[in-house]
């Protein structure tokens, strides 16, 4: 059973590992034909900081937070949520995953330059 059971229909487990997760929303809609590949919404919940490189730093202790990021493009994201354990982490995840299909996530906001196109796509599959 899938720690992600309650996730909206929306959002995909794109990959489900021990120290992180991928998300991904509509990969149906945002394919890279109509839109390009890094524009695809995508949340990753990590034990520790996501810019960690593997193996160049140590591996999260188990007392490190957990973080949920969501990402529109690969310099395009909201900040990240803290967590002190998996399960707070998976719950938040699945938090931010419902508020962002329900239209309640400001994600224009983060932008400096607009996309216009992808906004209105978005606006269309989240009621905003």
């Amino acid at each position: 059973m899938s720690e992600f059971e309650d996730l909206p229909d929306s959002w995909t487990v794109w990959n489900e590992g021990g120290d992180r997760c991928i998300l991904v929303y509509r990969p149906d809609v945002f394919d890279s034909h109509e839109f390009p590949a890094a524009c695809l919404p995508t949340i990753y919940l990590t034990h520790g900081r996501r810019s960690r490189r593997p193996g160049s730093e140590r591996d999260p202790a188990p007392s490190d937070p957990w973080y949920v990021t969501l990402f529109l493009e690969p310099e395009v994201d909201r900040d990240a949520e803290r967590f002190d354990s998996r399960e707070a982490a998976i719950a938040g995840t699945v938090t931010l995953a419902e508020r962002f299909a329900d239209g309640a996530v400001d994600y224009r906001a983060l932008y400096q330059v607009p996309r216009e196109d992808y906004f209105a796509k978005l606006d269309e599959l989240t009621g905003g």
